[in-house]
């Protein structure tokens, strides 16, 4: 009987001081990480083939404001994923600066997310797709992409690369 009143008071005081441990920090700054970019043929309900790529990434972010609001309530950008598009020519990837190419792909929109309690970190994965609806195979069919987010506070996350993707060859590609 002493030892399990012996065993029910350390375990009072072991929750307790782990209840006091101070809550991991993060900057509040976003940070992000390329994990993917997968190639595939798809189909729209008519019936119609297209080309798409799905990327994924990673990304932090210490004060929790990641995403946007619905648009009818908000009065300023509606987008907080951007991309800069590059093509392969040669050996070297170039940047398309052609702002009616239509391999590029317009800003995104991230959804509006939130935690409650007092850990506002969030942590997570983000996949978008891309429908290459004016795919044409050729030699210029591989690319790459550098993308970046914005935070509600304006905060601008660090840049990041995917590797190339030869849009001609479905697959999954990363770093």
């Amino acid at each position: 009987m002493r030892t399990v009143k012996y065993l029910f008071v350390i375990s009072i005081v072991v929750s307790a001081l782990a209840s006091c441990l101070k809550i991991k920090e993060l900057s509040p700054v976003p940070h992000i990480e390329f994990t993917s970019f997968s190639v595939f043929d798809t189909t729209d309900i008519l019936n119609n083939r297209y080309k798409a790529g799905k990327l994924q990434f990673y990304f932090e972010d210490g004060d929790g404001d990641v995403g946007l609001e619905t648009a009818e309530s908000v009065e300023n950008d509606t987008s907080n994923l951007f991309f800069t598009l590059f093509r392969k020519s040669g050996n070297t990837m170039v940047e398309v600066t052609d702002k009616n190419d239509l391999m590029k792909p317009a800003s995104y929109r991230i959804p509006y997310m939130e935690r409650t309690g007092q850990n506002k970190i969030l942590k997570g994965t983000v996949s978008v797709i891309f429908l290459y609806t004016f795919y044409e195979p050729g030699d210029s069919n591989i690319i790459k992409y550098d993308f970046y987010i914005t935070d509600r506070s304006d905060n601008t996350s660090n840049i990041v690369s995917t590797c190339e993707i030869p849009l001609s060859l479905e697959g999954i590609y990363k770093n």
